[in-house]
Order: structure tokens, then C-alpha cells, then sequence
């Protein structure tokens, strides 16, 4: 068994589109017409036949007070691997991206988290 989808709630799909894209370097993979919203996926660009991630939409009535309650603790939604901490948080925050932590290293690993302008926190980390 393998990690096939997994998702994050976005307030807006076309704008989560371009931040995910445009600013952390995922690509396209599916975007499906469904009615309002679409069936929205980005795939590593590292891994185009990998996980893929469901730019799903905010609407349904629980997801709001989930996402702020996150937030409110600084817990990540979702949290991707990344080679050096550092350097991805130095282009990041060249593109103007805001950050809750800057990196941090906590033994093995290195941390940071920045806010994906949809509502949510998302992690960058690095494991040695």
C-alpha cells in the first residue's frame, strides 16, 4: 500500500493553482470541470507519476473552522520535502512568499513554515 492522493483545502482552486505552481514548483496534473469546482491536482515536477495533491475547495461547512483552528495553533496542513531548508526558504521568500517560522533545526531535521495565501500553513523540511 502507497500514498496515492492526498489533499489540502483551498479558498480559491485557480489561485491555489498558481501559488502551488507558479511559487513552490509543483506542476499540473489533472483539472477536471465539476460543475463550480474541478478535480485540481499538482504533482512534483520530481515525480510526475507520484502522490499527487488535490487542490480541493473550501466550501464544505466544517472545513473553515478546521483550517483556522490550524492555524491559530501554527499546525501545517501539509508539509513537503525539500533538499536544503535554507535555499528554499531564501527563493521563496525572494518571491515574496510570508513565513510563520524561518528555518529552524531541530536535531536531524530542518524546518520552516510558510502561509500558502489560501488558508492554510504548509511545512518545507528537510531530514538528514
Amino acid at each position: 500500500m502507497r500514498i496515492h492522493l492526498t489533499s489540502v483545502f483551498v479558498d480559491d482552486q485557480e489561485k491555489g493553482l498558481r501559488f502551488y505552481t507558479d511559487v513552490l514548483g509543483f506542476r499540473k496534473k489533472h483539472d477536471v470541470p465539476l460543475g463550480e469546482d474541478r478535480w485540481l491536482t499538482v504533482v512534483s515536477p520530481e515525480a510526475p507519476d507520484g502522490t499527487e495533491l488535490l487542490l480541493e475547495p473550501s466550501r464544505h461547512p466544517v472545513v473553515q473552522a478546521y483550517k483556522d483552528g490550524l492555524t491559530a495553533d501554527g499546525i501545517p496542513a501539509v508539509s513537503f520535502a525539500v533538499d536544503d531548508v535554507q535555499a528554499e526558504f531564501e527563493r521563496l521568500r525572494g518571491l515574496g512568499v510570508q513565513f510563520t517560522q524561518e528555518p529552524l533545526e531541530m536535531g536531524q531535521v530542518t524546518t520552516a513554515v510558510l502561509d500558502d495565501t489560501c488558508g492554510n500553513l504548509v511545512q518545507i523540511v528537510h531530514s538528514k
